[in-house]
């Protein structure tokens, strides 16, 4: 076989059945691997095949089967199972990922999220199978019934220290995720976290700490002290709430324990109220067959009310402000605080960057999605930013909005602000000029540089096909040492450094 190997290369199913053989002789395999004159890496993944089935290696030789498909059939023990489905994927033409699936039709993998909550010890304490593919890499859990018991076991012994603490119900949920959808059709009114206050020490090392996450140099030990400042911000039920409310345990994506914590059932809800920890809804409040109160004088009521909240915040500019900023560098959807609506104000060509060189603020970090956060949470952390972040917040959130208007008002603005497009775009192959016509190229070539339509140098670029044109032009724009060479003067260097094409400001 070593000779054979010499002169050519062994079929997959030969080196697999040669290796295994000299493996029972007692060979190891860094003698298999001189022998042959391979790697021991290779020799060891040939190896991996040689315990499958006699059939699933013969359909190998007879490249009835690819050598990944019988890689797949290494994650079964079951010989028979094994052949079953070999016959079925000759016939029916299956992936590598159909044979695991058929092979292994009920197993998950080590990633499933209850998998990552109970661990594997766990699983396999309480009796679990485990299979491994070999070439995927991949732990398999052969006994999803044993996982979901065990998970569910630790869910629910979790469920009980929650109790221990006082609230009034904790339930646990098998979605990966519970937020606003939920608890609307669960009717639950929502309770919220007390909030707690930083000392001004402990004000300055949260935002010390914050800075140095934000730069990733935060270690471990500083991870845990701006935790555990942060949930001083965060605040805690009181025992009050506990009293009136409950919990949702669950498992998210990534397989940890989360909560859903403050909520007030609808039969808990009067009495919340009684304790002053909610306040009656106007459906609550009112029996709309005996009211007093038309719908229309409710209407202005309700408009009174936000009138009065509005008088209020109007002594508080920095907080207008602080919310403005968080609104608009945050996507809140229709949980926004203000009755203002943004726009897409496109500033990016489809070229991408080329040529292109917008300020970093207005090209990156979009506004992040909050769906289903705890916006109270996450405006606390932004305002502990300070206000030099919120207005640079603020700042490059509106500019990315400006489109100009009106045409008085834009030409009061630009006076003011001096645009120049060639500040920020020099134009290019790609974003300009491949995507315009080669004789509209030869006229910029001639206008740039003065030169007559019959002089030698204008006709010899004439003469260019379009892409050496373009790249004629893009060297004549960003290459000082071209534009040298060309004798360009002072005059037409000025003209090429302002240049712009044909109808743009």
């Amino acid at each position: 076989m070593a000779e054979n190997a010499a002169r050519r290369d062994l079929h997959p199913a030969d080196e697999i059945r040669a290796y295994g053989k000299m493996t029972q002789s007692g060979a190891p395999v860094s003698t298999i691997a001189r022998a042959f004159a391979v790697s021991e890496k290779h020799v060891q993944r040939r190896l991996a095949l040689a315990g499958l089935p006699d059939a699933v290696i013969a359909a190998l030789a007879a490249n009835e089967i690819s050598l990944g498909m019988a890689a797949a059939f290494t994650i079964s023990m079951d010989a028979a199972r094994s052949l079953e489905v070999l016959e079925l994927c000759k016939s029916r033409d299956w992936s590598e990922h159909q044979i695991r699936r058929a092979l292994k039709p009920e197993a998950v993998k080590s990633s499933d999220r209850r998998a990552c909550f109970v661990g594997l010890e766990a699983y396999q304490a309480a009796g679990g199978r485990v299979s491994r593919d070999l070439f995927a890499e991949d732990v398999l859990l052969d006994d999803p019934d044993i996982l979901d018991t065990v998970s569910t076991e630790k869910l629910a012994a979790l469920a009980e220290s929650y109790r221990d603490e006082g609230w009034k119900w904790v339930e646990t949920s098998l979605e990966n995720y519970i937020g606003y959808y939920q608890i609307e059709e669960g009717k639950f009114a929502r309770l919220y976290k007390q909030e707690g206050a930083l000392s001004e020490d402990e004000a300055a090392r949260f935002d010390e700490l914050t800075a140095l996450e934000e730069a990733e140099a935060l270690d471990a030990k500083g991870r845990e002290e701006l935790a555990a400042l942060q949930a001083i911000l965060e605040g805690r039920y009181s025992e009050a709430q506990k009293a009136h409310s409950g919990l949702i345990l669950y498992v998210d994506p990534r397989g940890a324990a989360l909560i859903c914590a403050g909520l007030v059932r609808k039969e808990d809800k009067a009495a919340a109220i009684a304790a002053g920890l909610l306040t009656a809804s106007q459906h609550e409040r009112e029996d709309a067959s005996k009211s007093p109160i038309s719908q229309k004088l409710r209407e202005d009521l309700d408009r009174v009310a936000q009138g009065a909240r509005q008088h209020a915040i109007l002594r508080d500019p920095e907080l207008l402000f602080d919310l403005l900023a968080f609104q608009l560098s945050h996507a809140l959807h229709w949980q926004k605080p203000f009755g203002i609506s943004l726009g897409e104000v496109p500033n990016w060509p489809t070229t991408g960057a080329e040529g292109y060189a917008l300020d970093p603020r207005l090209a990156e970090h979009p506004a992040r999605d909050m769906q289903g956060k705890d916006l109270a949470k996450s405006f606390r952390a932004f305002r502990q930013k300070g206000s030099e972040y919120i207005r640079g917040e603020l700042t490059r959130f509106l500019a990315a909005q400006y489109q100009g208007g009106e045409k008085k008002l834009t030409a009061l603005v630009e006076k003011e602000v001096q645009p120049r497009t060639r500040e920020i775009w020099t134009p290019n192959a790609a974003n300009f000029f491949s995507r315009v016509s080669g004789p509209y190229l030869s006229h910029i070539w001639s206008e740039l540089l003065d030169l007559a339509e019959d002089a030698p140098s204008a006709v010899a670029f004439d003469r260019f096909k379009k892409a050496e044109k373009a790249a004629q032009l893009e060297s004549l724009f960003s290459d000082a040492a071209t534009r040298e060479a060309l004798g360009v003067s002072k005059e037409q260097a000025s003209r090429i450094a302002n240049w712009l094409p044909e109808g743009m400001s």
